[in-house]
């Protein structure tokens, strides 16, 4: 596979973390010492799925291509109000595509998840030459808004690639290793006249140290991982675009790769973690800015809840 188009969408509404001091025991710079975020965007009146179709038009525009020419479409998201249909689904009619559609749940790596997917497709099926990648994610909505360990980190937003068929991917990897307590959000089916069993609702729920420590060591084994597949070493590489979670896990990644700062471009001051769709985000806007040369190396690396894992080497 090879991308071809990158477009991003976020809310309208910015809730800077002054702005959090005054609903809650927190202040700016507890939060950005904590994390490096200053801001972020928030759902308000939008609909999950008005950011996704948004952000996959811009994608099919960059990409000079309309809805009619794409032969998949793969959506991943965490939390949505509809349980069916697929949010991929929903979007389809939206921006008026006419191919089958998939959702994938790997929490903040389903970017990398949805890649993978991808690329079997383009090798695997002659009749499908062009997929649609859209992150679409609202983790404001699974937090407890009285739990400052927790809601501050988080953003709302969504961003779409279009790949199409091409040697550009140099190597790939995606890990699971179940660990649930760690990071993890409950929410209650509907009540049947036979269920017996106590059940309840539950917030986000997240254990930050092992977070850290299990997303700076799975990032760091992924992405020495992929360069050893794709024979490459660290002095090949531009970018990484890593997961913006936090800044400074980012930074840990980095002291570990004992590389530069210039090589991993962030934006987790302006809109904190968007879960999956953050890497999207942050490309496009790479993208958009011309930070790209063609032949440029980037590896792609993300984590999350499962806990999952994931990296990739591409070629732009």
């Amino acid at each position: 596979m090879k991308i071809i188009g990158t477009g991003r969408a976020l809310p309208e509404f910015t809730l800077t973390n002054d702005m959090l001091s005054e609903i809650m025991d927190t202040s700016d710079q507890w939060i950005k010492e904590r994390s490096g975020i200053r801001k972020r965007q928030v759902i308000t009146s939008e609909e999950l799925e008005d950011l996704a179709a948004e952000s996959a038009k811009k994608a099919l525009e960059n990409a000079g291509m309309t809805a009619n020419n794409i032969d998949y479409i793969i959506c991943s998201t965490s939390a949505y109000e509809y349980v069916v249909p697929s949010l991929s689904c929903i979007v389809e009619g939206m921006i008026g595509a006419d191919c089958p559609c998939i959702d994938v749940n790997a929490a903040c790596t389903g970017f990398i998840y949805a890649i993978d997917l991808a690329e079997s497709l383009l090798v695997a099926r002659k009749d499908i030459n062009n997929v649609l990648i859209i992150c679409a994610d609202q983790p404001t909505r699974m937090v407890d808004w009285t739990d400052r360990s927790t809601s501050v980190l988080f953003g709302d937003g969504a961003g779409s690639i279009v790949v199409t068929k091409g040697n550009k991917l140099k190597s790939i990897k995606v890990n699971s290793k179940s660990n649930v307590g760690i990071l993890k959000y409950k929410r209650c089916l509907e009540p049947t006249p036979f269920i017996t069993k106590d059940e309840k609702d539950a917030p986000l729920s997240m254990s930050g140290q092992d977070v850290f420590k299990n997303a700076v060591s799975a990032s760091v084994a992924d992405i020495k991982s992929v360069m050893e597949s794709a024979g490459i070493t660290k002095e090949s590489i531009d970018y990484y675009i890593v997961h913006q979670a936090n800044i400074r896990i980012i930074d840990s990644i980095r002291h570990h790769l004992d590389e530069d700062p210039v090589k991993f471009p962030h934006n987790i001051e302006n809109y904190g973690n968007t879960s999956s769709a953050s890497i999207p985000i942050l490309l496009d806007e790479l993208n958009r800015t011309d930070c790209f040369s063609e032949g440029d190396v980037i590896v792609f690396s993300a984590f999350g809840a499962g806990f999952t894992s994931g990296a990739c080497v591409i070629e732009w």
